[in-house]
């Protein structure tokens, strides 16, 4: 099979497209001849040995793919070759071929083209994990997203909306806000770029009051970390839920005392533990999730795609914040 893989720590541009053995499924796994995969964030961290994981060298990124099942191993029921699926894991997505453990495949609808399926698992099983686990959130209550135009901030925006919330969408610029619009986001915030001086935080702490309303943000979704955070933090209304999701602007340091003053929580979003600390409530959130999809509740907005040998280019747009939606590469 072909993959490209990672043979030293570094940048998009260091994966190589090399020709490995086609693996066999082992007891309780399949093997799926993959026609797209997903490209996420966690991608351009684990290459560079920046993420929670750390797999052995070689290896191919990739966490979430959509394809065929091409063979099963020992004691697999419910599986067949043919089966059109989704499937998820740590890295290994960037491949003609993909093993999976079973209670990491799901079967997709016919009517779910395979961009759409490798786009949609990670992404909406964060946002879907973070705004009702993690949040709890209540029809009525306000949400703020920073990174909304990115792949778990347009999911945010559509599950916010499925869950009756009002959504406003922190973007970086006015295409960006007219992509969440798109989503149905009710309100957009194009918020400064690079340093934040105390002055500018305090503007657009006032800014996010202002579109949330009220006292401010009931919960905020925080994909983007850095300068952002603090100001956000100090825009939430009285017992608010702060979601940390990710530091694509770098790790930001936090004023306990704002907890405090707000009783209000800063809580953790790693959903991929989640899913294999609690398989039974992820199958539920899983089961939900393909209905809010069929009821067409939610679509992934594939906005740009690669072939496998160009996985440098889709990664370098993560990596430098200009996407919007999904990015996906194709597997002929």
């Amino acid at each position: 099979m072909k993959a490209m893989m990672s043979h030293a720590p570094g940048g998009p541009e260091t994966l190589q497209l090399t020709e490995v053995d086609t693996p066999a499924p082992g007891p309780g796994q399949a093997r799926i001849a993959v026609k797209a995969a997903g490209v996420n964030f966690p991608d351009t961290l684990i290459i560079r040995d920046l993420y929670q994981f750390k797999p052995p060298r070689p290896f191919a990124p990739g966490g979430e793919v959509a394809g065929l099942v091409d063979a099963v191993g020992e004691g697999v029921t419910g599986l067949k070759e043919g089966d059109r699926v989704l499937a998820g894991g740590v890295n290994g997505g960037f491949a003609t071929h993909f093993i999976a453990d079973v209670p990491r495949i799901n079967k997709i609808p016919d009517e779910m083209p395979f961009d759409e399926a490798a786009g949609f698992m990670l992404t909406y099983g964060t946002s879907h994990y973070a705004l009702k686990d993690r949040a709890n959130i209540q029809p009525g209550e306000s949400l703020f997203i920073l990174g909304a135009a990115g792949g778990v901030g347009a999911a945010a925006i559509e599950l916010g909306k499925a869950f009756g919330a009002k959504v406003v969408a922190g973007v970086s610029n006015k295409e960006k806000a007219g992509f969440c619009k798109s989503l149905a986001a009710d309100e957009t915030l194009i918020y400064p770029t690079g340093d934040l001086d105390r002055a500018a935080q305090k503007d657009l702490s006032g800014q996010i009051k202002a579109l949330c309303g009220g006292e401010g943000a009931n919960v905020v979704y925080d994909a983007v970390g850095g300068n952002y955070a603090e100001p956000s933090l100090r825009a939430m209304a009285w017992e608010g839920r702060y979601l940390v999701i990710g530091f694509p602007a770098g790790i930001p340091s936090i004023p306990l005392n704002l907890t405090l003053l707000k009783s209000c929580q800063i809580v953790g979003v790693f959903w991929g533990a989640f899913t294999m600390r609690n398989p039974q409530k992820n199958a539920e959130y899983v089961a939900e999730l393909f209905s809010f999809y069929q009821e067409g509740k939610l679509r992934p907005r594939i906005t740009a795609s690669f072939p496998l040998e160009e996985a440098a280019k889709a990664l370098a747009l993560i990596e430098e914040r200009k996407a919007t939606g999904k990015i996906v590469l194709t597997i002929e």
